[in-house]
């Protein structure tokens, strides 16, 4: 018997106990309108929302599916991906993106573009283009756990501001038997981030 997206993951939430809506009934669209992801495209929807609270309002937690659509000229492209977002007050970081680097960006930093870089990780730093305005407190704020993470990992984005924390691979919808692991990829440079930053 094969179930719908939904189902799935509601039963997913169960096995995290985490809540489970259809819809965004938090209203985390606009909570979320500061990062890069949330500001791409138009038609931006989440859908399928997974949602835990853990202590007295320090630390919230939510996976969803999220959709936007990029028109150009005549045609569009829809991007859907799953996205793991923290809520926590342990954190306190500096406005920051990290993203897979591509050509491009390789092109761009030649022509002045910002790519903060870590001598000691090499690989991280061919791997991944992290950028934001505060360079030292950026530094400060990733502890060797988090440029390991990501040099083994790849195709990650991150996206940090202030008590928010948002981790996705771009036009990625993880399947259902994927979202534990992403679960506990997320907590895990929650828990780094948090007790490692400055």
């Amino acid at each position: 018997m094969s179930y719908d997206r939904p189902t799935q993951l509601k039963n997913i939430a169960l096995q995290l106990e985490m809540k489970f809506s259809p819809e965004d009934d938090w209203g985390l669209l606009a909570l979320l309108k500061d990062f890069q992801l949330f500001r791409r495209g138009h038609s931006r929807k989440i859908t399928n929302l997974l949602y835990r609270q853990v202590g007295m309002l320090e630390t919230e937690i939510h996976i969803f599916d999220y959709r936007y659509i990029i028109s150009t000229n005549n045609s569009w492209r829809v991007f859907k991906q799953t996205v793991f977002f923290v809520h926590s007050k342990k954190l306190g970081l500096p406005q920051f993106l990290l993203r897979p680097e591509n050509f491009f960006h390789k092109i761009g930093q030649l022509l002045g573009m910002q790519d903060i870089d870590f001598e000691a990780y090499p690989k991280f730093s061919s791997q991944y283009l992290l950028r934001g305005d505060d360079e030292e407190y950026i530094r400060a704020s990733f502890p060797d756990a988090a440029l390991q993470f990501f040099t083994v990992e790849k195709n990650w984005s991150l996206e940090g501001l202030n008590y928010f924390l948002i981790l996705y691979q771009k036009n990625r919808l993880l399947l259902p038997s994927q979202i534990v692991d992403f679960y506990r990829k997320g907590m895990y440079l929650h828990d780094i981030l948090a007790t490692e930053g400055p």
